[in-house]
């Protein structure tokens, strides 16, 4: 089941991604701070499902839902109550409320995935990104990446047999990499989970290449 999550506060989104890595049957496949920017996301792609906070800049998750021509399930997630039975009114799959345990949140994922599987249809798992590199837009298959390094507003990317630099700065690309598969081990670094060949105090290896990872992204690497 494929998801994205939209909010406006980073620390509200990093709860989701986390809550989401401990599901099995949930791909979060994107996460925006920017409902247009998740707008233009979807222009794109087909996902099944949406993280939606209500109380946004610029337009509410109410407002967002009513624009969207071909609708996912949707639940709303928000730290205020009023907004519950206007979110049912619009077919929303559940409703909540922050702070939410991993129980409450893998019980409203339950009832999207049996909606899901009631429907018959599940979107099928993406397994690529398209970079702009110059004037192109390439199309890489996550299997092939090693590692993603930021330098203000360009990524290189670090793939099996060559190198690609796509304009755009870390914060973006982490959140369009599916978090089953990508983890941000620094500000400047994201690398691909399962090309990880050592994990060590200061650094990550990868088919010989030394990473660098961060203080605070330490507790969350040791997870992989």
């Amino acid at each position: 089941m494929r998801a994205i999550a939209i909010d406006d506060e980073p620390m509200a989104l990093e709860v989701v991604r986390l809550h989401a890595a401990k599901v099995p049957y949930l791909e979060l496949v994107a996460c925006f701070t920017d409902a247009f920017k998740a707008l233009e996301f979807l222009q794109n792609e087909s996902v099944d499902l949406l993280f939606l906070d209500i109380k946004m800049p610029d337009i509410s998750g109410l407002e967002f839902v009513t624009s969207l021509q071909k609708k996912p399930m949707v639940i709303f997630t928000t730290a205020y109550t009023e907004h519950a039975v206007t979110s049912f009114e619009l077919d929303a799959i559940d409703y909540l409320l922050k702070p939410f345990s991993l129980p409450r949140f893998i019980k409203a994922c339950n009832k999207a995935h049996e909606l899901l599987q009631l429907r018959g249809t599940t979107t099928p798992v993406k397994d690529y990104i398209f970079l702009k590199t110059g004037y192109e837009q390439v199309k890489v298959f996550y299997e092939e990446i090693l590692y993603m390094e930021a330098a203000g507003n360009y990524v290189t990317f670090v793939l099996q047999d060559k190198k690609l630099l796509s304009r755009m700065t870390i914060n973006e690309l982490s959140e369009q990499l599916p978090t089953d598969k990508f983890i941000r081990v620094h500000r400047s670094y994201i690398v691909a989970k399962d090309r990880i060949d050592k994990i060590e105090r200061h650094q990550v290896t990868i088919k010989g290449n030394e990473v660098p990872v961060g203080a605070s992204y330490m507790p969350q690497l040791q997870l992989v």
